[in-house]
């Protein structure tokens, strides 16, 4: 597979395991990004981005849930700027949602996974994730599966429709609209919640991931409980999850802020840059610590494996305790944060190390976390650093 692009060569190993994962870890196109101290150290792409059409510079793709970080940053932004308070109940900018006993709902708790609504209980018709006040609204009438606050369960899909009404309330933006005006545009990000159509060509189309050996138990549940939340998060999806249908045109025009986001390596990591530097123009420093603190951490409601959550973002866990097909965690420093999207891609930020990465692609892969693949990455960007990882799979910088 050829790759191209540029490398520090202090990261060597990185291009060394970007290279493994498109010669023999299955990987069939792909980008990476890394950038320290805010100056890109790699920035590398290649393998297909379709059979026969390679992979180029300007290629993009679907992120998955690594679009919950570009929505959660909506909400720090309006937060850091005085207009939004986290701790403040969600009726107090969504008045309908106090419905079904959710007045007492925080708005951190929908940052958190704690708002108790990952799934609907009734089916959707076809096509309902594109319609936004469809989903704005029988969220607002559903009934919680648990107290708010009381306990944390991925919330895949909901996500960015809880935390995305409470940005297009305050803001008077839908949440496509604010990320690009607010984030995409003054960063020069090629990064989407909502896909123009005239970027359809440059997308890579999502290659299903190959049957596991043994399933996650969040599956196994879902396809053997037919009355618990995966099945429900499963069943209840309008269709989205069909086959080919995430890579439609109405799937990718959709501003949807679960996992709806359409960029590649280089957008992610620039999307974390200004945060790995202190907050840059989006946040201020002293809120960026809001966003990087652990706020939800035990075995996750939804997922049945140990999960932690800092307000929006993924926070470094360890399941390699776990059964291989339960393994996958996120192992990072305890300063980072940020989120993987389903199959494969990881985007985040360090600020303690001064580290924004990013990694996309088309091929996916299985697990819950960060799949190996981005995973080596992940620890080849460490160890480039000189981190070193200890107990717990938590990366150390060298005067720890």
């Amino acid at each position: 597979m050829t790759v191209q692009g540029t490398c520090d060569p202090r990261f060597s190993q990185v291009a060394e395991e970007f290279e493994a994962n498109l010669a023999s870890r299955g990987e069939a196109g792909a980008s990476v990004c890394v950038i320290v101290g805010g100056e890109v150290a790699v920035d590398l792409w290649g393998g297909q981005a379709k059979p026969g059409v390679p992979w180029e510079r300007d290629t993009i793709g679907h992120v998955w849930s690594c679009t919950k970080g570009a929505t959660a940053l909506c909400a720090h932004i309006l937060a850091a700027r005085g207009e939004l308070d986290l701790d403040a109940p969600v009726v107090r900018y969504w008045p309908e949602y106090a419905a079904k006993g959710k007045d007492s709902t925080l708005v951190r708790h929908l940052l958190a996974h704690q708002a108790g609504l990952p799934a609907l209980r009734e089916p959707l018709p076809v096509g309902a994730f594109y319609d936004w006040k469809l989903m704005a609204d029988r969220l607002a009438q559903e009934e919680p599966f648990w107290e708010p606050g009381t306990a944390h369960g991925y919330h895949a899909f909901t996500f960015g429709y809880l935390v995305g009404e409470v940005v297009r309330r305050v803001s008077g933006r839908s949440l496509g609209t604010f990320f690009r005006e607010e984030v995409a545009e003054p960063l020069g990000l090629e990064f989407w919640l909502g896909l123009p159509e005239e970027q359809e060509g440059r997308v890579a189309p999502t290659i299903p991931a190959d049957p596991p050996q043994a399933p996650p138990t969040f599956y196994v549940r879902a396809f053997t409980e037919p009355a618990s939340i995966p099945a429900l998060l499963l069943a209840h999806e309008g269709g989205y999850m069909a086959l080919g249908e995430s890579d439609s045109r109405a799937a990718h025009a959709a501003e949807f802020g679960g996992v709806g986001g359409i960029t590649n390596a280089r957008g992610l990591a620039g999307m974390y840059r200004p945060l790995s530097l202190g907050g840059g123009d989006l946040v201020s420093r002293e809120h960026l610590t809001v966003m990087s603190l652990t706020a939800a951490a035990a075995v996750d409601t939804v997922l049945a494996v140990p999960t932690r959550f800092s307000l929006g973002y993924m926070k470094a866990m360890d399941n390699r305790h776990l059964p291989p097909a339960d393994s996958e965690g996120a192992l990072m420093s305890a300063t980072a944060f940020g989120h993987a999207g389903m199959g494969g891609s990881v985007g985040f930020c360090d600020p303690a190390a001064r580290l924004a990465f990013g990694y996309t692609m088309n091929k996916q892969g299985t697990g819950l976390g960060i799949n190996p693949r981005g995973q080596a990455m992940v620890d080849a960007t460490y160890r480039a650093l000189g981190y070193r990882q200890a107990y717990g799979g938590i990366w150390y910088s060298p005067g720890d």
